[in-house]
């Protein structure tokens, strides 16, 4: 049994990764927060036997075989390399640091440990986007040309906050939303993004100078075009993704979401055919790789590199959408 410490006193651990912890066989020993009061009172309301008040305490407790963190993005790094340093596995948030240097350091400092290393991109685990990898590699609609995710969300009262107003902390909707389209993306199409161009908006909910909406393209090492638009602002839009080939599409409605729900429909020559998903908790899919991982059985479904690649795809988007042009995309792994 993967014995945790959570990292942070946070929404989606409640929502999402303490249950899925759990249902794979996990216990959540321990959690951390800075608030000592919020601390015992998210202990208490989630059925955890401790709260501490400092990276310190969790790290070094002989009785934590791994972290999960899941703080504000400025300070992944520190709390991240501590853990590695201290023997500790490593399940991390997207995105997993502000510059490509810190998240290069976080994953060297995983290895260098022998500790297992994963980033949270719960969306590779979706069964819609794992039929349309399968569908993919078998060839069912020829020669991948291009590709559209749709993830403009509204972004709920309970999470508005540093999202929308700390820079200093990674807010906007590209490194929080851009950077799961860029991962799903690469794990869907089995490629790599080379570059990026991108528009941001400023719709009303960003303040600081954050943007709260942005559409963009990024081209990728076979040639494919891939069309987002992510959105804090959009209260009525469905998700979907789709990927176009020369014998074939990929039509997925209603995936770009946290629940194990949608549909994906192959339309070729012979007419439509809805792919047969089996749907599980994204959650608990990611967490059942990672305790496996753990046990020397393979990898996460997400693992330190490919939050490296996601950053660096979200960073070029911030860096095209600031000044216009087209950038580079280059993970340095």
């Amino acid at each position: 049994m993967t014995r945790w410490g959570l990292v942070g006193a946070s929404t989606i651990a409640k929502e999402w990764v303490i249950g899925a912890i759990r249902a794979t066989g996990g216990e959540v020993v321990s959690v951390m927060s800075a608030n000592a009061e919020r601390g015992r009172a998210y202990a208490e309301a989630n059925g955890i036997a401790r709260s501490v008040t400092s990276l310190e305490e969790i790290v070094g407790d002989a009785g934590i075989d791994a972290v999960y963190i899941s703080t504000t993005n400025e300070l992944h790094r520190e709390q991240a390399i501590a853990a590695a340093k201290a023997g500790k596995h490593v399940l991390c948030e997207k995105p997993l640091a502000l510059t490509l240097d810190d998240a290069l350091a976080m994953v060297k400092a995983a290895r260098d440990a022998g500790v297992v290393m994963g980033t949270n991109h719960h969306l590779r685990n979706a069964a819609s986007h794992r039929a349309m990898r399968d569908a993919i590699a078998a060839g069912r609609i020829g020669k991948p040309l291009a590709a559209r995710v749709f993830h403009a969300v509204y972004l709920p009262p309970h999470l508005q906050g540093w999202r929308l107003d700390k820079p200093q902390a990674g807010g906007g909707v590209i490194l929080d939303i851009t950077v799961h389209d860029a991962d799903t993306l690469r794990f869907v199409l089995n490629d790599d993004p080379v570059e990026a161009i991108a528009f941001s908006q400023s719709g009303g909910m960003g303040q600081a100078g954050l943007e709260d909406a942005v559409m963009g393209v990024l081209r990728f090492k076979s040639g494919v075009i891939a069309q987002f638009h992510d959105g804090f602002t959009t209260k009525f839009a469905e998700t979907g993704f789709e990927v176009h080939g020369t014998e074939g599409s990929l039509i997925a409605k209603n995936v770009m979401t946290q629940k194990p729900v949608g549909s994906v429909v192959l339309r070729n020559a012979e007419g439509e055919h809805a792919l047969e998903l089996d749907q599980r908790n994204l959650y608990q899919a990611g967490l059942q790789s990672f305790h496996d991982a753990v046990a020397g059985k393979g990898k996460p479904s997400a693992t330190g590199e490919d939050g490296v690649w996601s950053l660096a795809t979200g960073l070029a988007v911030v860096k095209s959408a600031s000044t216009g042009k087209a950038v580079a995309i280059e993970a340095g792994l």
